[in-house]
């Protein structure tokens, strides 16, 4: 189908009153934070590292958690820093159009861009945070590290000793509650949605799509590879965000800007 130009969209987003933005993995890249379904996706190149973010499998091998806890160890998140894509969001909630920032991320890079964490919508979770599956207690991450450094190899819960895990959404888990009500209500309270870096083929992430185009909402989606939801957007732009989304944003006049 048409879809429309990028300068278009640049003319909807200095127009748009209420912009909601959902962002996925390839917003971190450039950060040196590899996504999972592209083509040098984590899950690409190694298709059982699948299995250190699915539940049941988490909780059935120890061989699996010794491992996620190694991975964990030498995340890249740990020597990330925000890029331009993230700082140009916060640019953008600057301006005063931002209604919230929906991320399916893990990272927290938002957060470290200066992004309002009251604006952020965790869907998946932090991986700066471990919680016990037993009795839900949380500690920071590098708490936790500290052990596995130590020479624990899957460190047990310090209150219950219960298995411990990031405090992220696993395949098998069921999204925050709360989180993915504020998510949905933010889909359908904006006049445009912005869907960046992310393939939309995980739900209900991808399903914010729906719920903004009912409502009325336009649908930009900025990514690489196509998504499914491609042939109703109203533009599809394959520019890579560190360069598209400071373009975009530049049309924006923040509204708190000096006289």
């Amino acid at each position: 189908m048409p879809t429309a130009s990028e300068a278009e969209v640049a003319a909807w987003l200095a127009a748009a009153q209420r912009v909601t933005v959902l962002t996925g993995a390839g917003i971190s890249t450039d950060s040196g934070i590899p996504d999972f379904r592209g083509p040098q996706g984590v899950w690409t190149r190694d298709p059982s590292a699948q299995a250190l973010v699915t539940i049941d499998a988490y909780l059935a091998d120890p061989q699996v958690r010794r491992r996620a806890w190694q991975a964990r160890l030498t995340h890249p998140v740990w020597q990330a820093e925000p890029n331009a894509g993230h700082r140009a969001l916060v640019d953008l909630e600057r301006s005063g159009r931002l209604r919230a920032l929906v991320t399916q991320n893990i990272d927290g890079l938002h957060q470290a861009a200066g992004s309002d964490p009251e604006l952020v919508l965790e869907l998946h979770g932090t991986v700066h945070w471990v919680r016990c599956l037993s009795c839900e207690r949380r500690t920071p991450m590098r708490e936790v590290l500290e052990r596995v450094r130590a020479g624990e190899a899957d460190p047990p819960c310090g209150d219950c000793g219960g298995i411990q895990k990031s405090a992220t959404v696993s395949f098998g888990e069921t999204l925050d509650p709360a989180v993915l009500a504020a998510a949905v209500r933010a889909s359908r309270d904006c006049d445009l949605f912005i869907a960046a870096g992310t393939s939309l083929s995980v739900h209900p992430a991808a399903g914010l799509c729906e719920h903004a185009l009912v409502a009325g909402a336009r649908l930009v989606i900025l990514n690489a590879q196509p998504t499914p939801y491609d042939p109703v957007a109203d533009a599809v732009i394959r520019a890579p965000l560190g360069e598209v989304l400071p373009r975009l944003v530049a049309h924006v006049a923040p509204t708190d800007a000096p006289a």
